[in-house]
């Protein structure tokens, strides 16, 4: 799934304005001007859209991870995952809303799209792993829709 619309999408859910989605970039070390965000919030057809690179989209999500539960400064910054997958958006999604995995296949559950255990552990896996799977658009696209049913009803 592209960073713009998962970025679009949260911003929804959280109901935040794009200088703080700024803000939050700038929590995990990172500099986007309010102008460049306003333009990777745009439509994929507008002539101004810009694409959110990985690097911004690795920043955003370590962002929000301090942005909801707080920053330890005792601890050193975490290294940013490059390239931002599907698997990793929904790890750092999981970490940023507190969610354990009952309350993953709630949200999957409440948009009608049904998972097994097995299924999400192997989604949560390192890559280099046996079991791991790689996330599909659609899996992603239905747990946001079902995140913002539970934060933003």
């Amino acid at each position: 799934m592209m960073s713009n619309d998962v970025m679009r999408s949260l911003r929804y859910i959280l109901n935040v304005n794009d200088q703080k989605l700024v803000d939050i970039i700038a929590l995990a070390g990172g500099a986007v001007s309010l102008a460049d965000m306003q333009k990777m919030l745009l439509s994929d057809e507008h002539v101004n859209y810009l694409k959110c690179s990985d690097q911004v989209m690795a920043q955003f999500l370590d962002g929000l991870i301090y942005f909801r539960r707080g920053k330890d400064e005792s601890k050193p910054p975490m290294p940013f995952e490059l390239p931002v997958t599907n698997n990793l958006v929904l790890k750092k999604l999981r970490v940023a809303f507190e969610l354990k995995e009952d309350d993953m296949l709630a949200i999957l559950k409440s948009t009608q799209y049904e998972i097994g255990r097995s299924e999400l552990s192997a989604l949560m896996r390192k890559k280099d792993h046996p079991n791991y799977r790689p996330c599909g658009d659609q899996i992603l696209r239905y747990f946001l829709k079902g995140l913002q049913l539970k934060v933003r009803p």
